[in-house]
């Protein structure tokens, strides 16, 4: 009992949970050199005199969707049970959503099962299985801004982000699948004697499908596109943080044309729902985004299940690698971009900024200027850089690694602190003679906390940057190539961007070596994940040519 309690605990952190709340700021200034001892432990303090923040914006959308979608039905839970999902600016409920459990999950599955075996979907044919998804493309951005909104509002991302990047990267990622749909084709291959072989590529089955808070539209994308164009039928569980933009989504795919059954999406908790999911025996394939420690109980539960093949796209501590030839101005913009997007809330966020020792002195005093530069504020106003955290428990997390960095003698020369006295913001952090065995050093914060290392050789950066579990993604900056091609083809990680960093193009694989993951995802080599392998062997008579 003891151990099953101890893995629904570790369960509920990423497939899962989210607390109650304080609310939004966009007044407070960031925490100057000269404070950063006078950090107390375990407490928050105020370092700056700021005039009251304005109340927040009303977003101007409506919450249609916070049920279960099973069948191509929204229902309530089997339970009756709901739960708030909250405004991160502010700490006030949005809506309360059905919370799913097992038995829901049973529902879902039962769905997508006979959607598999009997509906429609799987013999289409690829043809009209892309126009579907091309339509869904379609209607995602007749209904752009409604979308960017919601997750807005939801996860604290700013509207900037949410309607410049994300919402367009959605609509192109769902088309990059259309177009594989009917490109997905098998084999024939010689054989040493009179025999036909074929290669078949074929669906897999019913896929169970898991996404994280942080990313949920582009999650969704990435998980439900490839899986819906080879063929298969699909249960995702939403996370609690954030269920509103995936349950609108899921309905324009209906609108679309999807057949009922083909995806269903259950809103609930990580020891429930998605300890169900994983564990299922009716789930032919799991994709997990979200923690390490996450990512290996899914894979303990699929394994004693019915040892589903699962792709794990996990953690990261990306370091960002700054060359002694580097322009410092440029190096300091994408190094802080690297960090800081999205609040720090990136699984390959560049969170070990290594620069060389030439450089070093200056560019921490321009990474700190441009850290107190950062605004932080609501989310939907315009120019805001940074929005709150996503929940009180993130929040206060960030917080005590900020309090780590400053009592293992790293020296905290921006931010450090919360930003107003409202919501989950957290003023920009950048950390100078930060040291390797340090833990804001080792562990992913996820947070807006930038470390920044000192390094003397390109030999003793690769040892030190490929010193990690991790090994999601990293980042190079130099204007010499032969650095650049050493170092790339020398970091452990799955991406490497030279000169540039957070380029995700539908195209481009997604994910990592060692404790990053399994798996890829994006590209033509997530069409993998859904798709089995079959030999079909057939014997030849007075064959004319073999």
């Amino acid at each position: 009992m003891s151990a099953r309690r101890a893995a629904s605990s570790l369960l509920s952190r990423r497939l899962i949970a989210r607390p109650p709340a304080v609310s939004s700021a966009s007044d407070s200034a960031p925490l100057g050199a000269g404070s950063a001892r006078g950090l107390l432990p375990g407490a928050i303090h105020r370092f700056s005199a700021a005039p009251a923040a304005p109340p927040p914006i009303q977003p101007p959308v409506e919450v249609k969707y916070t049920k279960l979608l099973i069948n191509g039905n929204f229902v309530d839970a089997a339970s009756g049970r709901t739960f708030p999902t909250v405004d991160p600016r502010t700490g006030e409920v949005i809506a309360r959503v059905a919370e799913g459990d097992a038995e829901d999950i049973n529902r879902a599955v039962a769905a997508a099962r006979r959607a598999f075996d009997e509906g429609p979907w799987p013999r289409m044919t690829a043809y009209e299985r892309c126009r579907v998804l091309l339509r869904f493309a379609d209607l995602i951005e007749q209904h752009a801004e409604e979308i960017a909104t919601l997750e807005t509002w939801d996860g604290g991302k700013t509207l900037e982000q949410t309607s410049g990047k994300e919402v367009p990267m959605v609509a192109r990622s769902m088309r990059y699948y259309a177009g594989w749909a009917d490109k997905i084709h098998g084999l024939v291959v010689p054989a040493d004697g009179p025999h036909h072989v074929q290669v078949l590529h074929e669906p897999i089955g019913v896929a169970g499908q898991v996404i994280p808070w942080n990313f949920p539209l582009l999650m969704f994308a990435w998980k439900v596109g490839p899986a819906l164009a080879c063929g298969n039928t699909v249960v995702l569980k939403t996370a609690e943080q954030t269920p509103l933009s995936a349950l609108f989504v899921a309905n324009l795919l209906h609108e679309a044309g999807l057949p009922e059954g083909v995806l269903n999406v259950v809103s609930g908790f990580g020891p429930t729902a998605g300890a169900a999911l994983s564990s299922h025996m009716g789930v032919d394939k799991l994709a997990f985004t979200g923690s390490t420690g996450t990512g290996k109980i899914v894979l303990e539960l699929a394994a004693r299940s019915n040892l589903k093949p699962v792709t794990l796209e996990l953690g990261g501590k990306s370091p960002f690698i700054v060359m002694d030839d580097a322009d410092v101005d440029q190096a300091v913009e994408l190094a802080h971009r690297a960090l800081f997007f999205n609040q720090g809330q990136c699984c390959c966020a560049g969170s070990r900024t290594f620069v060389h020792e030439r450089v070093y002195d200056e560019f921490v005093e321009k990474a700190k200027a441009r850290a107190l530069q950062r605004v932080v504020g609501d989310p939907f106003r315009r120019g805001v850089e940074q929005g709150p955290q996503i929940d009180g428990e993130q929040f206060k997390k960030i917080l005590r690694y900020v309090k780590s960095g400053v009592e293992s003698g790293a020296t905290l020369v921006a931010g450090g602190d919360r930003a107003g006295s409202r919501g989950f913001y957290i003023q920009p952090t950048v950390f100078a003679d930060v040291e390797d065995e340090m833990t804001i050093a080792q562990d992913e914060i996820f947070g807006p906390v930038q470390s920044i290392l000192k390094f003397s050789t390109v030999e003793e950066v690769v040892r030190r940057a490929n010193a990690t579990p991790y090994g999601l993604a990293a980042g190079v900056f130099t204007r010499r190539l032969d650095a650049a091609n050493t170092l790339a083809r020398a970091l452990r990680v799955g991406t490497v961007w030279v000169n540039c960093y957070d380029v995700f193009d539908a195209a481009i694989p997604f994910g990592g070596y060692k404790m990053s993951g399994v798996g890829r995802e994006k590209g033509f080599y997530s069409l993998r994940n859904y798709l089995q392998t079959k030999a079909v062997v057939t014997p030849v008579k007075d064959a004319a040519w073999l």
